[in-house]
């Protein structure tokens, strides 16, 4: 197995801490330095199907957008799906798996000067089949950059626990990023918690402040989350979604309840609140799109003047009240194609990790 190309693993303290945006900004940053990067997350657990094939979502993302030039099968070896862990237990096939693993590194890695790996939740994640991510990154020789959430003693405790794990495999952990803090903490937060890590014998690398709008949807993904269809301008379902507005307003007040990026759910019957939110939308208000409820159209003339004023237009057969409940329970994933929400990613891993230290910490 290749053991000479640099490479780091990124480990997260626990899920949805922000493993695919440390990815996303590191690999983009680390162009300077090695501009061939390959990248691989050798066990994922939430797929999608590309040609027969179960490919981890994340190695979807990045391929489409660093267009990687490596098989996308090679980037996602193993696929958790439902049953897998039943049948790893019934079968054992740990062998057979670690090789799946290390000859998709040696692909992945193929004329590359560097490259990232992505864990998958905490580092005892796997470890029911025999594959957690401290057991991934001491099998592919890596050193592991962890990312922890935004707080002083919950982001230590958790550190400490991981790096535990580890340790017990006999892996590097070579710096702490610290995610999702608040602006205004920053400051009182990043002496407190590097003496904090130091103690562990950890180096904080980097503290990246909350962006909201990370954490917001796009239309494209609500227009999943509550199976809807579009009605016009799908070509605007990349907008992020900041406020819903359920439609439960005078037409008169409309104007004054909206916030950038505000989503208006309303029946499709209401003609009145749907003429005003037209008439919003062709000066230039901060209504980012429209969904027409209980599958519900108004009158063909507005439906002629909602495709005439470039506004996405999305018809959803659920009431109002569960449009709502099902868009707040979305779980954010960066989508490939999100380029706003991308080039935002990069700059705030170029700003707030110390790249050079970073690169010296893995090379030595």
């Amino acid at each position: 197995m290749n053991t000479t190309t640099p490479r780091v693993f990124i480990a997260a303290s626990e899920q949805d801490t922000g493993k695919t945006t440390v990815s996303l900004g590191l690999y983009a940053a680390l162009r300077a330095a090695y501009p061939r990067i390959g990248y691989i997350k050798p066990v994922g657990q939430r797929f999608t199907e590309i040609d027969g094939r179960r490919i981890d979502e994340d190695s979807v993302l990045m391929q489409r957008t660093f267009h990687t030039l490596i098989p996308i099968e090679d980037m996602s070896p193993i696929a958790v799906e439902p049953d897998f862990t039943r049948r790893y237990i019934i079968e054992a096939n740990h062998d057979h798996l670690v090789r799946r693993i290390r000859d998709a590194f040696d692909r992945s890695t193929w004329e590359k000067d560097f490259t990232l790996i992505e864990g998958s939740g905490h580092a005892g994640v796997g470890s029911v089949f025999d594959l957690s991510n401290a057991t991934v990154a001491r099998l592919l020789h890596s050193k592991v950059l962890l990312v922890v959430p935004g707080g002083i003693g919950r982001s230590i405790d958790e550190a400490a626990l991981n790096k535990a794990l580890f340790d017990r495999e006999g892996v590097e952990v070579v710096g702490v990023v610290m995610n999702k803090v608040h602006r205004d903490k920053i400051e009182a937060i990043t002496d407190v918690t590097r003496r904090g890590f130091r103690r562990l014998g950890l180096e904080l690398l980097g503290v990246m402040p909350l962006l909201e709008h990370l954490g917001n949807p796009s239309i494209m993904q609500v227009r999943e989350r509550i199976g809807a269809t579009f009605h016009s301008h799908a070509e605007g379902g990349s907008q992020v979604v900041s406020n819903v507005l359920i439609g439960a307003v005078s037409s008169a007040n409309l104007p004054a309840r909206l916030r950038p990026g505000t989503l208006l759910v309303v029946p499709g019957d209401r003609e009145d609140i749907v003429l005003a939110a037209i008439a919003c939308a062709g000066s230039g208000s901060s209504l980012c799109g429209l969904v027409l409820s209980d599958d519900l159209l108004p009158h063909a003339t507005l439906l002629e003047m909602l495709a005439a004023c470039r506004l996405p237009v999305m018809v959803s057969k659920l009431e109002c009240s569960e449009i709502a409940r099902r868009i707040a329970s979305i779980k954010i994933k960066i989508q490939p194609g999100e380029g706003s929400k991308i080039h935002s990613i990069q700059n705030l891993v170029a700003r707030h990790i110390d790249i050079p230290r970073l690169i010296e910490k893995i090379s030595n």
